[in-house]
């Protein structure tokens, strides 16, 4: 297809959008930069258009320029957009915002940043409707309510006077789907909305989502990273690379037999549930994609570790509750009982040495505690940790001298890693406060060796994480973590914000460290495919409790409890036809 033709709707139908020839610039001290070149496609009513592709690729400033949100100094250089035949590319100020909202609705990634955190969320859906609609305060929250129940918020009647700390993350996403409908828009644009969810969270948004725009006839336009999210949820997907469209077309076609080279590459680059290979084909960024490259599959090799081998970490009885009652007078004086949260109950397992052990389950589940009473941050109410036969929690001079034997890595290196620190200051840091260089020099040294170990360039050093993309500040943190050169790294969900090509790079660089240094890894995940690349052991935790573990190919290939079926059945099948609507977990 090519760039500057647009994708006509196969339904036959008026398009709800139509976009033709688009083209949005940046005016820059250093000339003009093209950030969208010639896109084109419509979407018909009903119809979800998936738009996929790397970070970088101008996914969602087609979204932005579609309802007029293109960020300073960018403009729409060329090109139109049509909403029902009417042009909304020419619209400015309050006729553009009448058209958002009202006949535009848009749901994005982190539902936080469309809720007011001191308002009830009825109070969020009465104003939004009153807004847009010239209807009664009643009227108002009758359709609150109604909107609720149609997103599958149980007890609207209560929930609607609750506030969004309340409700979990995947309920959050729900009602920002319901605000997003408040108008009864015609379009809907979603910029990322599961990237955040665990996987049977993400089934349930998703099985949401396309039931409202089919009920409702609602057009949508879904723009993600994430080819599983494509393949359950979209009727047709385009991708993108450099600002360009590379391919559109019905879901299993391009999914199934990709046209295009990068297409292929950015599909074998997806790790497999089923398969796991020892490495993932990167798509090369700059790289000619008019020219096609043979990824042949390569099976990993596992050897099991010796029967009479210590392990490296081992789990006992690993306990942790949480005070949720009121303080002691007024439990007193109201009779209350003491309420106590077993966030997680009597978890047991080992880590050999050189092998990576995978924590699987639902937002909750109580994997990141268990992370953290492992790695020191969270001291456990019962069970021990033993590091090399040394109780993490025992004598305290003991467990100062695990300190630089271990590390993490978190999931959002812009969180962990200080703004106003250069790189080389950030690495610098654990060798410093661990006392493990003599000198200065010796200390630079080892955040040079750290850098090229993640294989990026010592100059780096001397920039700040903002000058860097999200594989890259991933990058930093990982070298962070090896500067103190641990044996044990806990990996809390370090790839889950990184898009296809991205992650497929951290995976690799981190088994390319396991191999060389014999690392030990933990490594907590929602995403089942990932767990299968990296792990030979998998444990599959539900509301605080091991439910189930074992083997990778052993848990994966035939899970025993039913919660670990449920969550594999849940994971979006990128070999073959969509995941069935009745899928629940």
């Amino acid at each position: 297809m090519s760039a500057r033709g647009p994708s006509p709707s196969p339904r036959g139908e008026t398009p709800v959008l139509r976009v033709r020839g688009l083209d949005v610039a940046f005016d820059t001290h250093r000339g003009t930069v093209q950030v969208l070149d010639g896109v084109s496609f419509e979407i018909a009513p009903g119809e979800i258009l998936g738009v996929v592709g790397e970070s970088g690729a101008g996914k969602s400033m087609v979204g932005a320029a579609v309802i007029g949100l293109v960020p300073p100094p960018g403009r729409i250089a060329g090109g139109t957009v049509e909403l029902h035949g009417e042009r909304i590319d020419t619209l400015r100020g309050e006729d553009m915002r009448r058209v958002r909202g009202r006949r535009i609705g848009s749901v994005f990634q982190d539902p936080l940043t469309s809720l007011n955190p001191v308002y009830p969320i009825g109070r969020h859906l009465i104003e939004t409707i009153r807004t847009h609609l010239p209807v009664s305060e009643q009227e108002a929250r009758r359709r609150a309510l109604a909107l609720l129940a149609d997103v599958e918020i149980p007890d609207p009647e209560s929930r609607i006077d609750q506030y969004p700390h309340q409700f979990s993350g995947g309920m959050r996403q729900r009602v920002a789907i319901a605000l997003a409908l408040c108008a009864e828009p015609q379009l809907l644009i979603a910029d990322e909305p599961t990237t955040a969810l665990d996987v049977s969270v993400q089934a349930q948004v998703i099985r949401v989502f396309r039931r409202v725009c089919r009920e409702r006839g609602t057009a949508a336009m879904l723009i993600t990273h994430d080819m599983g999210v494509i393949a359950e949820a979209a009727d047709r997907v385009m991708v993108m690379y450099q600002g360009r469209v590379l391919e559109t077309g019905p879901v299993r076609q391009v999914l199934d037999h990709p046209r295009e080279p990068y297409t292929r590459a950015l599909m074998a680059a997806i790790p497999s549930v089923h398969d796991r290979l020892h490495r993932l084909p990167v798509p090369e960024i700059g790289a000619d994609i008019a020219v096609a490259a043979a990824l042949p599959p390569a099976q990993i090799e596992t050897v099991a570790a010796p029967a009479d081998s210590a392990p490296l970490i081992r789990v006992q009885g690993l306990s942790r509750e949480f005070d949720l009652s009121a303080g002691w007078l007024v439990r007193t004086l109201a009779r209350q009982p003491k309420k106590v949260l077993h966030a997680v109950d009597g978890v047991s397992f080992d880590i050999a040495r050189g092998r990576t052990f995978g924590l699987v389950g639902e937002s909750g589940s109580g994997k990141s505690t268990v992370a953290r009473m492992i790695a020191g941050l969270t001291r456990p109410t019962a069970g021990s940790v033993h590091f090399d036969g040394i109780d993490r929690w025992g004598d305290a001079a003991q467990t100062a001298a695990l300190r630089r034997r271990f590390q993490m890595i978190f999931q959002d290196p812009h969180a962990s890693l200080n703004p106003r620190w250069r790189v080389d200051r950030l690495i610098a840091e654990p060798v410093e406060v661990l006392g493990l260089a003599a000198s200065a020099d010796e200390t630079a040294e080892r955040v040079a060796q750290a850098l090229r170990r993640v294989r990026m360039s010592p100059d780096d050093g001397r920039r700040y994480p903002h000058q860097f993309s999200g594989g890259q500040r991933q990058r930093i943190a990982i070298a962070r973590a090896l500067a103190s050169q641990p044996e044990f790294i806990v990996c809390d969900e370090p790839t889950s914000s990184l898009d296809v090509s991205v992650q497929a790079q951290v995976l690799n660089l981190m088994r390319d460290l396991q191999d060389e240094f014999g690392l030990t890894y933990l490594l907590i995940s929602h995403n089942l495919a990932v767990i299968r690349h990296m792990c030979d052991d998998v444990g599959v935790m539900q509301r605080g409790r091991l439910v189930e573990q074992g083997s990778a190919s052993e848990v994966l290939d035939a899970p025993k409890h039913a919660y670990t079926r449920a969550l594999m059945a849940a994971v979006p099948d990128m070999r073959g036809a969509q995941a069935p609507e009745a899928i629940r977990v």
